[in-house]
């Protein structure tokens, strides 16, 4: 079943690999019986779901989980079970998507008003009157 990402983009099983493996942590002598660990493997190099802009920014947003073959691996294993474990890797690979999808918006760059430069040195100049009061008088004034 495809994995749905938004409206009109889904990844389908055939660009994920899933494999499942022991884990640590929750589940007592279960975790050394049970490999209940999920395992998923994104070919993005591969994947035809995707624009290549996307690709860029998620190539950027996986971070440590790329690897150098050009997939993105997500290990899961908070959880007892090998579904749960599946669908929170699923998750979590969507929101990463889902993520790169918003394209960022560009900056434009702006210019302080003039009123607003001068108000800025206004306070400038009441900050260092402020301060030349809380000084010890010279000899000379």
């Amino acid at each position: 079943m495809p994995v749905p990402i938004a409206p009109g983009v889904e990844i389908p099983d055939q660009e994920l690999a899933v494999s499942f493996v022991r884990a640590s942590g929750p589940g007592g002598q279960n975790v050394n019986k049970v490999a209940t660990a999920v395992q998923l493997r994104y070919d993005l190099e591969g994947s035809g779901a995707l624009s290549e802009e996307v690709k860029v920014r998620l190539r950027a947003l996986s971070g440590r989980r790329l690897t150098a073959e050009g997939a993105i691996l997500i290990l899961a294993r908070n959880h007892r079970t090998q579904e749960r474990n599946r669908r929170e890797a699923e998750e979590r690979l969507a929101d990463l998507i889902r993520r790169a999808l918003v394209a960022p918006k560009v900056r434009k760059a702006t210019r302080p008003s003039r009123a607003a430069h001068e108000r800025r040195l206004e306070h400038k100049a009441q900050k260092r009157h402020t301060k030349r009061l809380r000084r010890a008088p010279r000899w000379e004034d």
